[in-house]
């Protein structure tokens, strides 16, 4: 096999199957003695930046190790992804502490590019010092406001402590950077109905369903399926709490968010959704048990 078809193969399987580490180890690592033995273009640096990745994925580190070099041999130990990715290799092979001090520095030479700040971040969550963490993350959003993935991240940070309404408010940044996506909303509902607010809740459930749903006109009995089947869980359980609260219960919203007029009929479409989600060949079997579980008040 020509190296340009083995290099096409292997973009097409990590696109399909992102997280197959082991797989793509298997199928990539003879591009390493190709490297040494045949003259290659520059498209093989990318996979081979993969494949050390998929490396540190699996604990081979004398393979990370091994691409690592023939990166820095390729495009110089002062790239910022050879810097990086050392940096990945000194975290599973060297004391934590180690590699933050080395993310520290590279990042003070380095203060345009947020990976090695957010790179601390990580490193400091996984010594369990979440709060220095979370001081961490927060600094380095003042300054890269545009990171959705940081806010995604300090939003979970600030979940693990129980911090839910500032979980809500570092969410609220997401939907401002990336109104489009589903699962944010879906996250930012979520956390709604953990922290209590579940009109707040129920109207983002509603937005997930609206965004995943309006475009394909599907009759009742077509079974809502993905990221829907979640929503509309979400909102059976809203309309629940809402219609029959717990004893001593109240149903104030923090947000101020009104409670639809319509709530019982928003309940009996949950409750058919749900259902219809839970028939067919797949989910007959459990389609009794919840009928059941939604009978109950």
């Amino acid at each position: 096999m020509s190296p340009s078809t083995s290099l096409e193969q292997l973009a097409t399987f990590k696109a399909q199957n992102p997280r197959a580490s082991q797989e793509f180890l298997d199928k990539a690592s003879p591009l390493l003695k190709d490297l040494k033995n045949t003259k290659v273009n520059d498209d093989v640096w990318p996979v081979i930046e993969q494949l050390a990745m998929a490396a540190l994925d699996v604990g081979r580190l004398d393979i990370a190790k091994t691409a690592w070099k023939a990166l820095a041999d390729r495009i110089g130990q002062e790239s910022p992804r050879v810097i990086l990715l050392q940096g990945l290799i000194m975290e599973a092979s060297e004391p934590l502490d180690l590699a933050l001090r080395y993310y520290e520095a590279e990042a003070q030479k380095h203060s345009h590019n947020p990976a090695f700040w957010k790179r601390q971040v990580a490193v400091l969550r996984q010594m369990g010092k979440v709060e220095e963490a979370t001081n961490e993350l927060k600094s380095l959003l003042d300054t890269f406001y545009s990171d959705l993935e940081g806010w995604l991240e300090l939003a979970d940070l600030y979940s693990s402590c129980c911090h839910y309404s500032l979980a809500q408010q570092a969410l609220s940044h997401a939907l401002l950077l990336a109104p489009q996506n589903s699962f944010t909303f879906l996250q930012f509902a979520e956390t709604a109905f953990t922290a209590g607010d579940m009109p707040l809740a129920l109207k983002n459930f509603l937005i997930v369903i609206d965004m995943n749903d309006s475009d394909v006109p599907a009759p009742q009995d077509q079974s809502p399926t993905g990221i829907s089947v979640r929503a509309w869980w979400g909102v059976k359980l809203c309309a629940r709490r809402l219609l029959y609260p717990p004893a001593g219960g109240v149903n104030d919203s923090a947000s101020k968010t009104a409670i639809p007029k319509n709530l019982k009929m928003i309940d009996q479409l949950a409750t058919e959704r749900v259902l219809t989600a839970y028939s067919g060949e797949r989910g007959i079997h459990n389609r009794d048990v919840v009928s059941r579980w939604m009978s109950k008040e």
